[in-house]
């Protein structure tokens, strides 16, 4: 094998993983909300998080870890943002498609590294990312199927994500990744009591925890490790720049496996958030590629 080939297929590598990891991603949000009719999606939200908490907890062993008094209080916060963002997130499907709920979930995160903005080329992507948000929600003519319910609790959804990244940054400082399965209890001991409160009666099936366990499997350790392999191989840029394309894939995913089909002025939309994203991640300064880092590391968490 030349250089050249070496070099290709060291790029394509960790490219692959991280394509991998997103469809395995979306593909379990689409399994999640299959489940809704019978379930519920409080009752999905409280499965999900349960049992991802449960897989968490074996694989970090969080509780040999320590907090000191200054890191206690980010961490709670931290904990119910992650909670939130899922709890939420499900909300909004059962009533807007997956790639829309994505997209709208995305202009949090996309609003946190913004929030500095100083160059000219910020002030593009946070006007490409305003035209996509206008055309996504119920005040455009092309978007009055969208449920205005949906969309607020999608909006929700992407709050409390830059709520946990910033958060999240501190109460991860000493810990990393491990802090994810102390966060994920926290999360836990609030919206599991909750979802299972508003679930649907089908919750209360033996049959349905097989397929619990497939979803937390499939949107947290599937893709959490894929991820952190390609992270260690890719520059943050690019790495950030490639995680921008989670709407369109999860628009993919929703056509594929829901049947979700998204209008003209709804996809026009979708990839303008997805431009303004994989925009902001190419030219951001380098302490808002720190949070970026942090964001991506969010996904094994929502959907």
């Amino acid at each position: 094998m030349t250089t050249l080939q070496k070099g290709a297929a060291s790029v394509f590598y960790p490219i692959g993983l991280l394509l991998i990891a997103m469809f395995t991603l979306q593909g379990a949000a689409s399994l999640a909300k299959s489940l809704f009719s019978e379930v519920g999606a409080p009752g999905v939200a409280a499965l999900r998080l349960g049992l991802s908490t449960i897989m968490l907890w074996g694989m970090f062993k969080p509780w040999r870890l320590t907090f000191s008094p200054e890191q206690r209080r980010p961490l709670i916060f931290y904990g119910l943002a992650l909670g939130g963002m899922n709890f939420l997130f499900y909300m909004a499907l059962r009533t807007i498609p997956l790639g829309i709920g994505v997209a709208l979930e995305f202009v949090g995160p996309l609003t946190l590294a913004l929030a500095n903005s100083r160059k000219l080329t910020d002030f593009l992507w946070i006007i490409i990312a305003v035209s996509g948000l206008w055309m996504l929600l119920p005040v455009h003519g092309g978007a009055n199927n969208i449920d205005p319910l949906g969309a607020f609790f999608a909006l929700a959804a992407g709050a409390c994500w830059a709520i946990y990244i910033i958060f999240g940054q501190k109460a991860g400082a000493e810990h990393g990744a491990a802090t994810v399965a102390v966060g994920s209890l926290i999360a836990s001991l609030v919206f599991v009591p909750t979802g299972l409160v508003m679930a649907e009666p089908g919750i209360w099936h033996w049959s349905i925890i097989p397929v619990g366990l497939l979803v937390a499997l499939l949107s947290n350790a599937i893709p959490y490790s894929l991820e952190m392999m390609a992270l260690t191989r890719l520059p943050a840029r690019v790495f950030g720049t490639l995680m921008s394309m989670e709407p369109a894939v999860a628009a993919f995913s929703g056509f594929l496996f829901l049947n979700e089909h998204l209008t003209l002025t709804q996809l026009a939309g979708l990839f303008a958030i997805v431009l303004a994203s994989a925009g902001s991640a190419l030219t951001m300064r380098p302490k808002a590629n720190r949070i970026k880092r942090i964001k991506i590391k969010k996904k094994n968490h929502s959907h």
